[in-house]
């Protein structure tokens, strides 16, 4: 069905043209982009997914953010997102392969929480992320708190408080 391809392979432009057309041209305003301010995506952890044409169908990104706690110690974490697919190609798939793609490149000697702001259902049906481990903590912007989810091995690392933004380590 597609082609994951690793997301440097691609044209800038050719995302951010995909990025308008899944989201809106103003979904720079999002909380997610504070979230991530300044920071450049993870190539390692970031894809795009071609159609039968090898066109341009879909793409993911994963940034390096940090969860503060209270007491100023910077916990790291790998936000999620955006996960695109063009309008017309959403719910057949390369929305479920990219994030396969991403999960499948996580290093397992380094296993940071997965951390994202998406549908708790789909998130959680298909790829175990729970909004349990988040309710104390906060973002810089508005955000629905049952939306802000987290995909991790060992949730007694995760602090109980704290607020999510650009990983400045």
């Amino acid at each position: 069905m597609s082609t994951i391809i690793p997301l440097g392979d691609v044209d800038p432009q050719l995302v951010e043209d995909l990025l308008d057309r899944a989201f809106e041209p103003e979904r720079k305003q999002r909380t997610a982009y504070k979230v991530r301010e300044g920071a450049h995506w993870l190539e390692t952890l970031s894809f795009a997914a071609l159609d039968d044409n090898e066109m341009l169908a879909g793409t993911i990104q994963c940034w390096p953010v940090a969860l503060t706690d209270p007491d100023g110690r910077a916990h790291p974490m790998i936000m999620v997102g955006p996960v695109a697919v063009l309008p017309h190609l959403q719910k057949v798939g390369y929305g479920q392969a990219l994030m396969h793609a991403m999960i499948g490149a996580l290093n397992p000697m380094a296993p940071l929480p997965l951390v994202l702001i998406g549908d708790p259902e789909y998130y959680e049906r298909f790829f175990g992320f729970s909004a349990a481990h988040t309710g104390g903590w906060t973002l810089p912007g508005p955000y629905e708190q049952h939306r802000l989810l987290c995909r991790c091995d060992n949730p007694a690392v995760l602090p109980a408080e704290g607020t999510l933004g650009p990983w400045r380590g």
